[in-house]
């Protein structure tokens, strides 16, 4: 192949990465209705959210009382004062509605005897802003939380018609003239073939 020559592509959106920011991203674009294209440089359930097993924190409550503000406390003192509060305040406050969006979409999470999520206790979850007992937060699919949503999200992808392409490499962002982004410049690993991207938005999640 010559060197000026390039496949082109284009998209309502593209994607850079394919781990649980950039499949949940992608998943969101093609459910409104937009052609979509998620790029990685390796197979999508093989990105690095499936080394992921702890678990997602949110206050459902279903192991005793409990409460996204508290979550919010634990979350600020655990940085140290440190993070962006606003950015926690809003992790915290739509937490349990994420979770219950994962296990709608078909996330296997562990469930008490009653089919609720099961919730497993973490160093530094407290109740009543650190005054009560420790809290049973965090929601898991035993010990491979981060295999499970990578799966479930890459099959929903699928499921919406995403185009993926798997082991290609981003080079370069593309600009247009005035300034903005329009696209990306990516090497295929299997053949060497150079691809242009062109899209309204691209959106990098590596």
């Amino acid at each position: 192949m010559s060197d000026n020559q390039f496949i082109d592509h284009k998209y309502d959106v593209i994607i850079v990465g394919a781990g649980g920011a950039g499949l949940r991203a992608t998943l969101g674009c093609a459910e409104s209705g937009l052609k979509t294209a998620c790029i990685s440089k390796v197979f999508p359930t093989r990105s690095h959210t499936v080394a992921a097993q702890g678990g997602i924190s949110a206050a459902l409550g279903n192991m005793g009382e409990d409460d996204w503000r508290w979550h919010m406390y634990d979350t600020v003192k655990g940085a140290d004062w440190l993070g962006d509060q606003d950015a926690i305040e809003y992790l915290c406050k739509n937490s349990s509605e994420a979770v219950y969006e994962l296990e709608h979409f078909g996330v296997p999470f562990s469930r008490t005897e009653d089919g609720k999520i099961y919730q497993r206790p973490f160093g530094g979850m407290t109740t009543n802003y650190g005054e009560g007992p420790a809290a049973q937060r965090t929601c898991a699919a035993a010990d491979r939380t981060g295999h499970a949503i990578l799966h479930t999200l890459y099959q929903q992808s699928l499921k919406n018609k995403v185009k993926f392409f798997i082991e290609y490499v981003v080079l370069d962002i593309l600009m247009s003239k005035n300034g903005s982004c329009a696209g990306v410049l990516a090497w295929c690993l299997e053949d060497g073939s150079l691809h242009i991207f062109k899209s309204h938005i691209t959106l990098m999640a590596t």
